[in-house]
């Protein structure tokens, strides 16, 4: 779709705008559930599966080897395929979410106890670090050296939901949603170039992959202009990523403070930050400022106002992704309709 709208004329790159918004998932907050909740009802669903096997199978245990297990040529053969099939999951960065409510729950525990686990190894390297008093750089830190670790909870403490465990609880201007964070790098001409779907109310992390992702998607599509300067709000302020994209050739104007902040940040004095503050001050950097939000924000409007998309229909991180990229893709075709007609 990309490569069509390029064709005629309408991806112009000079000027592009990164921005997200958050999209209800397919999951109510009321599905948010803690370790403890879901491991009561891991118990409670199991023993009601015994219950309904000792109705079913009578004196049959109900455990007895299907067929293609019973000998042990075809068990090594399901084994190999079944080994062969994990493989493959593992290789995937996300898994669609499981149909099935009990696959769902077990999920969600051993994500919760992930969760905990890389907490006690970091708490773990943080207690060594303490007890040395010495940074990886070879400076020393002793602040609270003699600071007693605080005691790690035996149980995760965090909540999941068990409808969309991909999906999290995110900050919206209008309270919380339980959705996800769908991202798009935009032109002037609001044509969609990138797009992909974060799980963080924050956008921080967000920038550089998003203009990587626009590039790359750019030379597929047969442009070979790479973007002039990027735009984005204060939500995307992260010094490293800025400084890899202005060394890969392309310009940033991104807000160090939001709106409603008059007065500098103590903390982010000097360098880039007043570098930036002072462009924002001046009319050019006003003027071309305000060009993100006739690009980025109106093809979220157009989307989720005049389209009524104001949540998504799947489930999963994987499936979520497909279900944004096939709207912004139909964006674009709107777009090049609207362009083809006006040119007849």
């Amino acid at each position: 779709m990309l490569e069509l709208c390029a064709r005629s004329g309408l991806v112009k790159v000079g000027v592009v705008s990164v921005d997200g918004t958050k999209i209800e998932a397919s999951a109510t907050h009321h599905q948010n559930r803690s370790y403890q909740q879901i491991a009561e009802e891991i118990v409670k669903e199991a023993a009601e599966i015994d219950a309904l096997e000792d109705e079913l199978y009578g004196e049959a245990r109900g455990d007895e080897l299907p067929e293609g297990f019973r000998t042990q040529t075809e068990r090594r053969a399901r084994f190999r395929e079944a080994k062969q099939a994990l493989e493959q999951e593992r290789k995937a960065k996300a898994k669609p979410v499981p149909r099935d409510r009990q696959k769902r729950l077990s999920e969600c525990k051993k994500r919760l106890e992930e969760d905990l686990e890389l907490e006690r190894r970091v708490a773990k390297e943080h207690e060594q670090w303490r007890k040395r008093g010495v940074a990886k750089d070879g400076s020393r830190r002793m602040t609270g050296h003699n600071r007693k670790p605080r005691p790690l909870p035996t149980e995760p403490t965090g909540k999941i939901n068990t409808t969309d465990p991909d999906s999290r609880n995110l900050k919206t201007t209008r309270g919380f949603i339980q959705g996800y964070n769908a991202q798009a790098v935009v032109t002037e001409e609001q044509v969609v170039i990138a797009a992909d779907i974060s799980t963080e109310s924050l956008d921080t992390a967000n920038l550089e992959p998003m203009v990587e992702a626009a590039c790359e998607a750019l030379e597929a599509a047969g442009v070979s202009d790479t973007p002039g300067v990027v735009l984005a709000d204060a939500g995307y302020w992260k010094n490293d990523a800025i400084e890899a994209i202005v060394n890969n050739g392309i310009q940033t104007l991104i807000a160090p403070d939001a709106d409603s902040r008059r007065e500098p940040r103590p903390g982010r004095r000097g360098g880039l930050y007043d570098f930036v503050r002072r462009i924002l001050k001046t009319e050019w950097g006003k003027q071309l400022y305000l060009r993100r939000q006739g690009s980025v924000e109106s093809v979220f409007g157009q989307i989720k106002s005049n389209r009524g998309v104001r949540r998504f229909q799947r489930r999963g991180r994987l499936a979520v992704l497909a279900e944004w990229r096939l709207l912004t893709a139909t964006h674009n075709l709107l777009k090049l309709n609207q362009h083809r007609l006006a040119t007849a």
